[in-house]
């Protein structure tokens, strides 16, 4: 073979052989921020991830038994402890910027407290939400309230039902409380206390409209003031359910199954199948805390409970 030839197969080969593989790139390990903006009529709502706690359901679930929870959870591919968001949403009226719960801040351990970051990457600074409406006081949704020393939501007024301040706030009931759950009111004391020094925490009675298209909507059981809060735009409407339900897996499609942090257990699944009756048959939006993220979706009944069906992805275009 010439020289000529031999470098022009050389040339070929080198051509057509796979290069020598590089050093592949270190895994990242992290999600993108975690907010998702869908519309409501004229209302844009923004669901805020505050991040995931690991919770043991199985132990947690009541009026079923460990058995029963854990076959539920195979049916959708899960184990206890379950990966459990907390979300927390953001509604932009076009007048006013109203924030549903506040997430966990520190009060909850290391995998929450993400709420302030992912509402700066959604856009908005925590400066301008102008109100806070707090489904009830358990410290996942009202930590974030603080940050560190001071309210993490300089101009903001905190609002939540009478019942709700009447009970976590109480000194006399936390004297009165068991020592393992002192912590619920330590935690409601601390995060709203400095909002009421400031003449910022205000109350509200039942079912109210707190401004022009959304109304807090009493929902008790879960916690003796739990609110949910309804949005309505343009014919639209999106329910704000809070702690309504903590499992999908679980309580969807059995309504009847309630959870050991529910103060009234037979208020809590009286309240849950009349709001999923409800969501199921008018075909409203609904979103809760404790729903995989964003937490946003419909209901349809079926033979012996309820599938959930989440939002499908929108870039909004």
């Amino acid at each position: 073979m010439s020289l000529k030839r031999s470098f022009a197969v050389c040339l070929a080969l080198a051509f057509w052989l796979p290069a020598a593989a590089h050093a592949g790139a270190a895994q990242v390990k992290t999600q993108a921020p975690g907010y998702y903006r869908m519309m409501i009529g004229d209302f844009e709502v923004t669901a805020l991830s505050d991040g995931t706690v690991a919770l043991p359901v199985d132990q947690l679930l009541t009026n079923t038994t460990p058995a029963k929870v854990k076959k539920a959870l195979a049916l959708s591919y899960l184990q206890a402890p379950v990966e459990t968001s907390v979300n927390c949403y953001l509604i932009n009226t076009g007048s006013k910027l109203v924030l549903i719960d506040a997430g966990a801040g520190t009060l909850f351990g290391p995998t929450l407290g993400g709420l302030i970051a992912n509402l700066k990457a959604a856009g908005y600074q925590a400066e301008q939400v102008d109100e806070i409406y707090i489904t009830h006081m358990h410290p996942d949704h009202v930590g974030g309230l603080m940050a560190g020393d001071k309210p993490a939501f300089a101009n903001a007024i905190v609002r939540a039902d009478q019942r709700e301040a009447d009970f976590w706030l109480s000194q006399a009931h936390m004297d009165a409380a068991a020592a393992d759950a002192k912590g619920f009111y330590q935690g409601a004391m601390s995060s709203l206390n400095p909002y009421a020094s400031a003449g910022k925490f205000k109350t509200f009675a039942g079912n109210t409209e707190l401004t022009p298209g959304i109304k807090a909507v009493a929902s008790s059981g879960h916690t003796v003031g739990h609110t949910s809060y309804v949005v309505e735009s343009k014919g639209q409407k999106l329910a704000l359910w809070g702690d309504l339900i903590h499992v999908a897996a679980v309580q969807f499609a059995d309504p009847s199954v309630v959870i050991k942090f529910d103060t009234d257990v037979k208020t809590a699944a009286q309240e849950r199948k009349k709001d999923f009756a409800d969501a199921a048959k008018k075909g409203y939006w609904v979103a809760a805390a404790h729903l995989s993220f964003p937490g946003i979706g419909h209901l349809r009944a079926n033979s012996h409970g309820y599938i959930w069906m989440p939002a499908n992805y929108s870039s909004l275009h």
